[in-house]
């Protein structure tokens, strides 16, 4: 199943829960309520769960969002709405729908949500940073990428509240990068670049971002951690030709020239079934001597 199954599936849950749960913890007088309601909706959980894989269409959930289809998860969101104007003053149901517009490609509504979970939180106490932190990636998307002021307002809230939020820490960086600060955008960045797992997308996008801004501001950019993350993300994703060409033109520049042959062994594994790229790989292994 895709991601986008999962994100429908744990909305319908959550929301069916929510139903189950929510009379429960409005029994006055019941010290017990608590844990009723929790196991209520765990009980929700796991027989829907398994009741729908078992008896359910489970692809229904997976067709993609074109044309008529995205009526499907309008469908689904028109019930949340309903959700939370029963119960406006829950975050999890406004957090829930921000999500849910943000699977739908409507970061603009995403925004509004988010900023309603900030302030049902904030009546509660405590604001997890996580909800911040939301809002603050609602808000660049609807600006196209960019990180506004009130984007960067909020994913200071969330670093305050979280030093390892994730989120905020590369937003952030992309904002002072903007303003030229690249000392602080490189603080940022290289925090994250070591809570991230090496063979991930954001490691390689992190490691060119980094060796691109220390260019850029006259500093030597770490040719051997641009190629070690170029390797270890050839590894998690090998259909990249141009990938394994730049890993072994790499490896060849730095000297290396027996990783650049066993890069080539596995380049050519990975591309086995395209002879197009085979022969730009055997172009490549003769103009470098390999």
């Amino acid at each position: 199943m895709t991601v986008l199954t999962y994100v429908i599936f744990g909305v319908i849950a959550l929301a069916a829960s929510a139903f189950v749960a929510w009379p429960i913890l409005f029994r006055t007088g019941d010290r017990g309520r608590f844990v009723l309601a929790a196991a209520a909706a765990l009980f929700v959980l796991g027989l829907g769960g398994a009741l729908y894989l078992q008896f359910g269409h489970p692809f229904l959930a997976t067709r993609t969002l074109d044309g008529g289809k995205a009526k499907d998860l309008n469908a689904l969101i028109a019930r949340v709405v309903s959700v939370v104007r029963t119960h406006p003053r829950d975050p999890r149901g406004w957090a829930i729908l921000g999500r849910a517009y943000l699977t739908a490609g409507d970061p603009g509504d995403a925004a509004k949500a988010f900023s309603r979970a900030l302030d049902a939180a904030k009546a509660l106490g405590p604001v997890p940073p996580f909800l911040y932190s939301a809002y603050g990636e609602a808000l660049t998307q609807d600006a196209s990428g960019a990180v506004t002021p009130e984007a960067e307002a909020a994913f200071g809230q969330a670093l305050a509240g979280d030093p390892k939020d994730n989120a905020a820490r590369y937003y952030l960086g992309l904002a002072a990068a903007a303003r030229g600060d690249a000392t602080r955008a490189l603080t940022f960045w290289k925090s994250l670049l070591a809570d991230v797992p090496p063979d991930s997308a954001v490691h390689q996008d992190l490691v060119d971002r980094i060796a691109a801004l220390t260019a850029r501001s006259g500093g030597a950019p770490d040719i051997s951690a641009m190629v070690a993350g170029l390797a270890a993300r050839l590894q998690s994703n090998p259909d990249d030709g141009a990938g394994w060409q730049r890993l072994i033109r790499a490896y060849a520049v730095l000297g290396d020239k027996t990783r650049a042959r066993a890069a080539l062994v596995d380049a050519r594994k990975a591309m086995a079934a395209r002879s197009d790229q085979i022969a730009a790989l055997d172009a490549e292994q003769k103009a470098l001597g390999l």
